[in-house]
């Protein structure tokens, strides 16, 4: 066992099964997002959580700015995760830009893993004229305009809109500390990754059966692009959820739980 990639990536193992479920976290966020779904497979898997490097508890001397210039060299660190901790039939859970890091972790060793569950999972942020991502090219540059002029002003006008549940905000208030608790100029070259990343075409190569979690209203990945990844995933399976919002693992948890579950039991 490799420890200092456990240490790079804050791994934390737990659970009583021997199947392992790897949950991984999306942009700005860290492990701690998944403590209210994660407890609930303690029982019967092998539990691992991480934070990608430049997030949570991760080992910041560890970033490399030309490794992270594409999702591949997050994938790269899934797939060291997995070698140190000698998983097989991973079951990998991604949240949002996760989902396609796992998509290319996945297409690289496919060997290791049993299957793929996306949350909000979007292979292309932007629009094309044979597609629909949700944003156009000038939204998503004056986005990261905004993180560059002002990074905590971003955070907070931002973090309600993907969070969404207005009648709770102290869920986007913690996406706003997570946001702001991530050093500002690794957080902005991975949103810089995240929402320029074109996944369309790994999507297609996927040999493992996947299952796409689509929350029923999600700006940041809305239901055209669900329905777009189910046509074009190879054995995908498609699960609209009633939870609103970007973030369904935190603001609507017995569902994500419910959900992921019943796959799993197929």
């Amino acid at each position: 066992m490799d420890a200092s990639i456990l240490s790079r990536n804050n791994v934390k193992v737990s659970g009583e099964g021997t199947r392992p479920i790897m949950f991984a976290h999306g942009f700005g966020c860290d492990q701690n997002m998944w403590r209210f779904v994660a407890p609930a497979f303690e029982k019967d898997y092998q539990v691992i959580l991480f934070d990608f490097v430049g997030s949570g508890k991760s080992d910041l001397a560890a970033y490399d700015a030309g490794k992270y210039s594409s999702l591949r060299g997050y994938a790269d660190d899934v797939l060291e995760i997995c070698e140190a901790l000698k998983l097989k039939n991973v079951i990998f859970v991604g949240h949002s830009v996760s989902s396609m890091i796992g998509v290319i972790s996945a297409n690289l060793q496919p060997q290791l893993f049993d299957r793929l569950i996306f949350v909000g999972p979007s292979p292309r942020y932007i629009n094309d004229p044979d597609y629909t991502g949700g944003f156009e090219q000038a939204d998503i540059e004056e986005l990261l305009e905004t993180m560059d002029r002002n990074y905590i002003g971003w955070s907070n006008f931002l973090a309600p809109a993907i969070m969404s549940n207005p009648d709770r905000p102290e869920l986007a208030a913690e996406l706003v500390e997570s946001f702001c608790s991530t050093d500002p100029v690794i957080a902005r070259k991975f949103a810089e990754v995240t929402f320029l990343s074109d996944n369309r075409q790994d999507i297609k190569k996927l040999k493992i059966p996947s299952l796409i979690m689509q929350c029923s209203e999600d700006m940041i990945a809305p239901l055209v692009v669900g329905e777009y990844l189910y046509k074009n995933t190879p054995g995908s399976a498609m699960k609209v959820l009633k939870a609103t919002g970007h973030c369904p693992h935190v603001s609507h948890p017995e569902e994500t739980i419910d959900v992921m579950k019943a796959y799993l039991s197929k």
